[in-house]
């Protein structure tokens, strides 16, 4: 393993990597900030849905947001020219992760890569070459690196789109009924809106996803069929890109072909006056065990994640439980009704609770699906109360569909959620089973 992972090999696609990735993080934070992004989800919000455990978050939350953006933007440019990478990609990783796991309204898979990718990057030795850092100090400067440079990524997206894969394979996805309904939203696209409610194209969608995230990384590694595997990259990112408008994320995908294709032909391509390495030394470094610990746990811990949700009871899609971090992506559509009762334990009074006061519409729309946001809001609840004087249970009645099925309840309403205690490892008990009768 030693061998593999320390041999040197020409730099050429970390060095272009290096550059797309600052300029794509640039347009991600300055796009968030100017598409107003920001403000919906982490300024108007009296308080966001952050990680449960990070409650400690909220103290950014608000105006100071923009000054995290903006500097996650000057972060990107610095790292696009190599301008104190290290330190400039450490401070990246750490406000992308904090506003990460600030807020879970608008949860996306590519944000928790993303988050994964800045914190390998920093650890990358991306500014050896056609950088600032190169030029102001060079003794720094070389036109290798060691081959697990380029090992960690292929290994990181094949993870991610092997889970892909198979998270697609179940019933719900395979008769298309999913795609129907993300498609319905789509009806107003111009040119291709009509197009994407045809039958057939759902089923060019929804067997094309699974066939493509489980053979492009095995496509891409085979010569033969390299060239081939990227062209088709190009339009499915292309395509996810228009349709979806998943950000950086299509864009960044494609990015990572340079670590596929060999070096001399990156090198050819984009690096013509940069000497190309090519002696393949093998260099040992004294940290190896330290290294090689980390490196076999963190993709332990990668292949773990995805697999938890099978230790829990019930149903992922139901109950949600395992569903982050484990790249089940746009997997179903689910939507219901979630209201909350809140009683003075003094008085035993009733008070009435309007969602709109609390929360935005879109923070709405999450806290009547998903039971983790549910349960928080029931916490604020509590929490809010309790400045009032006030000491309060807090029930809820939750009605949701996944999918094309029918209704049915989702929180057991006797239970009392703000005096009920998060329990992470293990399935909550006051989810009502998803086997449950239909409601009527």
């Amino acid at each position: 393993m030693q061998k593999i992972l320390f041999k040197h090999i020409d730099n050429s696609p970390l060095i272009i990597f290096r550059i797309i990735f600052g300029f794509l993080i640039f347009l991600e934070s300055i796009g968030a900030i100017f598409t107003g992004w920001v403000r919906r989800i982490l300024v108007e919000p009296q308080f966001t849905f952050n990680f449960i455990g990070f409650d400690w978050l909220q103290v950014f939350q608000g105006n100071f947001m923009y000054v995290f953006y903006i500097l996650m933007g000057i972060s990107g440019i610095f790292i696009m020219i190599g301008y104190k990478y290290r330190w400039s990609m450490l401070a990246f990783t750490l406000l992308w992760s904090a506003t990460y796991l600030m807020q879970k309204t608008s949860y996306n898979n590519h944000y928790y890569l993303l988050m994964l990718l800045s914190a390998i990057m920093v650890f990358q030795p991306a500014n050896k070459y056609l950088s600032v850092d190169a030029r102001l100090n060079p003794n720094i400067k070389s036109i290798s690196m060691p081959q697990w440079c380029s090992l960690v990524f292929i290994l990181q997206m094949f993870i991610v789109y092997t889970y892909a894969s198979i998270a697609k394979i179940y019933p719900d996805w395979l008769d298309t009924s999913v795609v129907e309904l993300l498609m319905k939203s789509k009806q107003n696209y111009v040119l291709i809106g009509d197009l994407l409610q045809e039958k057939w194209v759902h089923y060019i969608i929804a067997y094309g996803g699974i066939l493509f995230d489980g053979s492009i990384i095995p496509l891409l590694l085979w010569k033969p069929t390299r060239k081939w595997a990227f062209i088709i990259s190009i339009f499915f990112h292309l395509f996810n890109s228009f349709v979806f408008q998943v950000g950086i994320f299509p864009y960044l995908s494609l990015a990572f072909a340079l670590f596929f294709f060999e070096s001399k032909t990156i090198h050819h391509l984009f690096l013509k006056k940069k000497p190309f390495y090519e002696e393949s030394e093998t260099v040992i470094p004294k940290y190896k065990n330290v290294f090689l610990f980390v490196f076999v746990t963190y993709f332990i811990v990668q292949i773990g994640l995805p697999l938890r949700h099978w230790f829990f009871k019930d149903d992922v899609l139901w109950t949600e439980e395992g569903h982050r971090l484990s790249w089940r992506m746009m997997l179903r559509a689910k939507s219901g009704h979630t209201s909350f009762k809140v009683i003075d334990t003094k008085t035993n009074v009733v008070i009435p609770i309007d969602l709109n006061d609390y929360l935005t519409q879109k923070q709405i729309r999450t806290v009547s699906t998903k039971p983790d946001v549910i349960w928080q809001f029931a916490q604020h609840l509590k929490k809010s109360f309790a400045k009032k004087g006030m000491d309060v249970q807090v029930f809820v009645n939750s009605h949701i569909k996944v999918n094309s099925n029918n209704m049915k309840q989702l929180i057991d309403p006797d239970i009392d959620l703000a005096n009920t205690k998060w329990q992470p490892l293990q399935h909550s008990d006051w989810l009502l089973p998803s086997t449950q009768e239909d409601d009527k």
